[in-house]
């Protein structure tokens, strides 16, 4: 869409015509004199530019900066769901009286219910055949969301901290499956294959509702000596995640209508998505908010600097892993040594998502301790694997168009 700033309209040139010459002109004399223009009046476009960010363009291809109210808008745009996460932690810190009543009417359960039904709605699997070529990138994509970054937990759980909640539940999120959105929006934006990156993530999210009980139950309740009720969590992953997922899924390939609003209304659905996951942590800040202002704000600077250290180390090991395996068939053609499909495992693999994450902590009744601790970090963690993923791409895009376009 093209807006117009009104300092942007400017005449070429202008010929006024005036009574008598050196004199000065009074103002209403000056708005009465006629004002013609020797060139046509020209409006400049405020257009976007490439960075995604409105820039006014003038007719000979400059570019002006841009007004600060409109470059927070782009801002806020772009970086919504981390603004939303954020600002959910802050109004739960600030006044915890609304999220505790939400809490009091469970609004939590019904958030996800959204969430999920959200997700089978922008569900698109009609590209998933294309990535049948690639099934052992993606078999490699599965394995290492569901086996071994679960089995890293475990010596997670070994780190000595205070509070101990918060090493428990980056050592928890370590055994979710990859993000419902993210990994998929980022492997487009870098080129990479999207049907691919669209297969390992419906299939990982399934696939852990059957395990990420097991996960927990063998890594996290051991390492604690603690009992988890793994048939309570089970049903309750089918109940609020894969019920809802297929509701949307079924809805949307029942009625074209229902598909093209979906797909014509991205930008809107994302929107609503984060406005749902953040009401989560919302609540469960809100709930336990004495207990998080009595822990140091060295500990929480300490587990956010853990979190990063997490996904750094699970991309080094994805990159590694996928480079190992590219050389080993000797041929030239392999699936592991194609960046459309190494991109796409890379980044699916090796990020974790927050709401099956929080749905497992709501279940578990504290039986690893205050839900509010635990789910703090695991918040910062997921906002610090977008930032951090959405770098590296950055970075391929950049190279990519160095080696298209050689000096």
């Amino acid at each position: 869409m093209v807006s117009y700033h009104p300092s942007l309209l400017r005449p070429s040139v202008l010929i006024a015509q005036a009574s008598g010459i050196g004199r000065c002109p009074t103002l209403n004399a000056f708005l009465s004199t006629p004002v013609v223009s020797a060139v046509p009046l020209r409006l400049r476009p405020l257009r976007a530019a490439a960075g995604g960010a409105a820039s006014p363009v003038s007719g000979d291809g400059g570019k002006r900066a841009v007004p600060p109210p409109a470059a927070l808008l782009v801002f806020a745009r772009s970086n919504f769901l981390p603004l939303a996460l954020v600002s959910g932690v802050i109004f739960g810190l600030l006044d915890p009286t609304l999220g505790c009543l939400a809490h009091k009417y469970s609004l939590s359960k019904f958030s996800t219910f959204g969430i999920f039904i959200m997700s089978g709605l922008t569900l698109r699997t009609k590209e998933l055949g294309t990535a049948l070529e690639a099934w052992p990138a993606g078999l490699y994509g599965l394995g290492s969301v569901l086996l071994f970054t679960p089995f890293l937990s475990q010596f997670i759980m070994q780190v000595q901290f205070s509070p101990r909640e918060f090493i428990t539940g980056l050592a928890i999120f370590c055994c979710m499956p990859t993000t419902l959105s993210s990994g998929v929006i980022l492997t487009q934006l870098v080129g990479g294959n999207s049907a691919l990156a669209l297969a390992m993530t419906v299939a990982s999210n399934l696939l852990g509702i059957i395990i990420v009980p097991l996960s927990l139950a063998r890594y996290i309740g051991t390492g604690a000596g603690v009992s988890l009720p793994t048939e309570k969590l089970f049903r309750s992953l089918v109940t609020r995640l894969l019920i809802p997922l297929i509701i949307g899924k079924v809805a949307r390939e029942a009625s074209k209508g229902i598909a093209d609003f979906v797909d014509g209304n991205q930008q809107g659905f994302s929107v609503g998505n984060a406005v749902l996951l953040s009401l989560v942590p919302w609540i469960q800040v809100s709930k336990s908010r004495s207990l998080i202002l009595s822990v140091q704000v060295e500990a929480f600077a300490a587990a956010i600097t853990v979190g990063v250290l997490l996904h750094i180390a699970l991309l080094a090991f994805n990159i590694a892993t996928l480079h190992i395996l590219s050389h080993l068939e000797k041929k030239g053609d392999s699936v592991f040594a194609k960046k459309e499909y190494t991109r796409a495992v890379i980044l699916v693999t090796s990020q974790k998502t927050l709401p099956v994450m929080i749905t497992v902590v709501e279940q578990l009744g504290g039986a690893l301790g205050e839900s509010g601790l635990l789910v703090i970090p695991c918040v910062f963690a997921h906002i610090n694997q977008i930032i951090i993923d959405s770098i590296i791409v950055n970075w391929w895009r950049r190279r990519d168009q160095q080696f298209s376009n050689p000096k």
